[in-house]
């Protein structure tokens, strides 16, 4: 496993589960240790959206997630919302890169503002203080103006607003190499390889 390249994966309660556990999926087969960050309203989606059954206490969500994905020992941990000893609530030891998908509407506004009321917009003001790699992924549609003035002032701080928006040009032909497009995307801000789409001009 590289030890050296940890990824703060955050999943909210915003529509589209199957991206955030589709990069999940493709961190951890990229020898990434990832840190997992689920909101309670990102369990009810995830429940409601997938076939998983998703245990409520938070070992065993990390056994569950830990044995669908091939997880190596210590490779996924799963910090609890208030946990504020955890590496990623300090920038003395949080990862260089966070990702936030899906992002809610309400997340948004709250790392926006600097509330922190919880791990996940702790760790993401973190990444923005110390100026490291924060992705945030909106599944919402419409965008109100509130929401159109949030993306804006995030990515004025430096975060990356990347919509979970499909591109059509590879004729997709599932739900699955959709859900990919915009996987492959995020793994391609993070600098990491993927073989899950060819980017623009590629083969």
């Amino acid at each position: 496993m590289n030890e050296q390249r940890t990824v703060t994966l955050a999943m909210t309660g915003a529509s589209g589960a199957q991206y955030g556990l589709r990069l999940l999926q493709c961190l951890l087969a990229a020898d990434c240790r990832v840190y997992l960050l689920l909101s309670s309203a990102a369990e009810v989606v995830i429940r409601t959206e997938t076939e998983l059954d998703l245990p409520t206490d938070l070992d065993e969500q990390q056994i569950f997630l830990s044995q669908r994905y091939g997880a190596a020992d210590d490779q996924l941990i799963l910090f609890g919302r208030d946990d504020w000893f955890s590496p990623v609530a300090s920038g003395s030891s949080s990862p260089a890169s966070m990702v936030i998908c899906p992002a809610s509407g309400g997340t948004f506004s709250s790392i926006a503002t600097g509330a922190s009321n919880n791990l996940i917009e702790r760790a993401a003001d973190v990444a923005l203080k110390e100026r490291r790699q924060l992705i945030v992924v909106p599944r919402e549609t419409p965008y109100s103006a509130v929401h159109l003035e949030n993306m804006l002032k995030l990515t004025q701080l430096g975060a990356v607003v990347l919509p979970a928006s499909p591109g059509f040009y590879l004729q997709p032909d599932s739900v699955e190499a959709l859900v990919d497009f915009v996987v492959a995307r995020i793994l391609d801000q993070l600098n990491i390889e993927q073989d899950l789409m060819p980017r623009w001009g590629e083969e």
